[in-house]
């Protein structure tokens, strides 16, 4: 998947070979209890590289999938691309019902033939429908059924959604953990400098 994903963005092969002699040598072993274990999956820590790769070979997977579907339609005019990631975290958003299971069931194929897999339990539907939530729409991804915002709300980005629809909910959770954030620093033995900088570096960005 790398290999392709370096041919694919045009990486030098001078770069490639390098590459390959670099990861062609990730070997791990615990003390002197176990042999030496060649590394296969996941990104190792401290390397700079793994993060970039492993973008780009989400994205050349991304690219495959969002054929399935056109861009969808939000109306007045606008539109929005059928697929959107961060990382490792994606969302479909389609017109219709059928592109969402065609988008679904590639991302799935890919998915396996890259030997990742997605992980329904982290996943969630809303299906909308003449602007009312449509409860018997029910998606599906590596034989599983996806839980819906209504059955299950999920945190995306710091923003917390559900059946609700509304962000009033949100404001007053957001009240209560900054109250209790201060009120926690507060209380904690630091010196007063240290005090600004919990709030600055470690308070504020959760509430952002």
């Amino acid at each position: 998947m790398i290999r392709l994903a370096l041919r694919m963005y045009h990486i030098p092969e001078d770069i490639q070979g390098m590459l390959d002699d670099y990861f062609s040598g990730f070997r791990v072993r615990f003390s002197n209890t176990t042999n030496w274990i060649n590394i296969e999956v996941g990104i190792a820590i401290g390397c700079t590289i793994s993060p970039i790769l492993f973008v780009m070979a989400m994205e050349v997977i991304l690219q495959a999938a969002e054929g399935s579907a056109g861009p969808a339609n939000l109306g007045g005019g606008c539109s929005m691309p059928p697929l959107k990631a961060f990382m490792d975290d994606a969302t479909i958003i389609c017109s219709k019902e059928d592109e969402t299971r065609w988008m679904l069931a590639r991302l799935d194929t890919l998915m396996a033939w890259s030997r990742m897999k997605l992980k329904p339990k982290k996943s969630r539907s809303l299906s909308i429908r003449k602007g009312k939530i449509e409860e018997a729409v029910v998606s599906t991804v590596a034989e599983r059924q996806i839980s819906t915002i209504s059955q299950e709300s999920v945190k995306r980005h710091g923003r917390l959604y559900d059946s609700s629809m509304k962000d009033t909910r949100r404001g007053f959770k957001t009240v209560q953990f900054a109250s209790e954030g201060l009120l926690a620093i507060n209380k904690c033995g630091i010196q007063g400098k240290f005090k600004v900088w919990c709030l600055q570096f470690m308070l504020i960005p959760k509430l952002l």
